[in-house]
């Protein structure tokens, strides 16, 4: 079996406009949410064999402190362009292209693309993942390869906003 985590960004700051979209960083509740959202995969035992970054500042900083939490060493994210802004096919050509020895990969990007993804390669429907939130989907296939639409059954899907209100009670 392969699983795929698809990963939103985590809330990013908007402080400083004379920033280029790719180089806006997290703001505090971003930080705060990719720290927990790390702690939750850690306690379900999600461990990454191989976590692919979109580069842009907000998506590799979520990725880090993902990476961070769950025990994976931040220099082995592999930053790739083509998850910046990305659409269905350049997803699906990403996929396709994994090591097949990877079977657990954490993939950072951007909305709407990786609700749509999440979306058509699974049979679910899911309207919006907020920012830092994660789909867990699981695939009986034999090679990343063979990734297309409605392969994938979605184990869950949560977000930051799941976990605060009974942190705070």
């Amino acid at each position: 079996m392969f699983t795929l985590f698809l990963i939103r960004h985590a809330k990013s700051s908007w402080d400083n406009f004379a920033l280029s979209d790719k180089q806006r960083p997290l703001n505090s509740r971003g930080k705060k949410d990719a720290s927990l959202m790390g702690q939750i995969l850690s306690i379900k035992n999600e461990i990454a064999s191989f976590i692919i970054s979109s580069p842009a500042k907000r998506a590799f900083n979520t990725a880090k402190k993902i990476a961070k939490e769950t025990g994976y060493h931040f220099k082995n994210i592999k930053k790739e362009k083509k998850l910046y802004l990305a659409e269905y096919n350049d997803f699906i050509n990403i996929i396709k292209s994994f090591d097949d020895s990877h079977k657990n990969v954490f993939l950072i990007s951007h909305n709407n693309g990786i609700t749509n993804l999440a979306n058509r390669i699974s049979s679910t429907r899911i309207d919006n993942i907020p920012t830092c939130g994660i789909v867990k989907i699981n695939f009986e296939i034999n090679t990343w390869k063979e990734i297309k639409d409605n392969t994938g059954n979605i184990e869950y899907f949560i977000f930051p906003k799941m976990f605060k209100k009974s942190l705070i009670a």
